[in-house]
This record gives structure tokens, C-alpha cells and sequence, in this order.
């Protein structure tokens, strides 16, 4: 039989395990709902002062981010986010989410799936 892959963004995680749920419900058993980033790690654990404290970087303290490599910190401090004045107003919300459901459904059910999944705000 053959299966369709569908990943969808939410901006709620609340609002991805209620599509979850429901998914489940409808008889999809392959759904997944995680938190996602463009950076690695689980951030920073403790705040330090950028003029008294040892900061590995502008990124590992703006992002929020635990970069293993010295290049990886240089790439992710040109991003505007780690500026710091970038508030992510949501005016591109498809790009940062956060939330991403994944659901492996048959084909022939793949438009019920995106209909329940749509239903609860999700961004297929």
C-alpha cells in the first residue's frame, strides 16, 4: 500500500497535540509532534553578564543555542536574529514555528489527514 509523508508547522504546540490526538482518533497510528530549532542544543541554563561573563559567543547567548563547533557559533551570530532586535513579529510564521507534526498516512487517506490537520491550524 502505498503511504504519503506529511509534515505540518504549527505555531502551538498545544494546537499540534490536539491535531495529534485527533489524527489518532481517525485511525493514523505513524504521527509525531516535536519542538524544532535551526539551532542545536537545549540553550543556555543560566543567564552570565556579556561584560563580566565567559560567553562562548553572540549566538550561543542571543539564540538561545549550544554550538559544538567555533564556526557554527561565527555562521548562526550573522543571522539578524542574534542581533537582538529581531522580535519575531511572525511575519514569515511558516518559517519559524517551532512545532512540526509528522504523519505517515496511506494515500487514500492522505486529503482526511490534511483536513484534520488544517482544522487545527496546522501549515501543510
Amino acid at each position: 500500500m502505498k503511504e504519503r509523508n506529511l509534515l505540518a508547522g504549527f505555531v502551538s504546540i498545544d494546537d499540534a497535540q490536539q491535531a495529534e490526538q485527533a489524527l489518532r482518533q481517525a485511525g493514523f497510528q505513524e504521527v509525531q509532534v516535536d519542538t524544532i530549532s535551526p539551532y542545536p542544543g537545549e540553550g543556555t541554563q543560566q543567564l552570565t553578564n556579556p561584560i563580566t561573563g565567559d560567553i562562548p559567543g553572540l549566538g550561543h547567548m542571543t539564540l538561545d543555542a549550544d554550538f559544538t563547533s567555533k564556526s557554527a557559533g561565527i555562521l548562526a551570530a550573522a543571522d539578524v536574529s542574534a542581533s537582538g532586535m529581531s522580535d519575531g513579529d511572525g511575519m514569515m510564521p511558516e518559517v519559524n514555528q517551532g512545532v512540526l507534526l509528522t504523519a505517515v498516512v496511506p494515500e487514500n487517506q492522505a486529503d482526511q489527514a490534511e483536513q484534520i490537520i488544517k482544522q487545527y491550524g496546522g501549515n501543510i
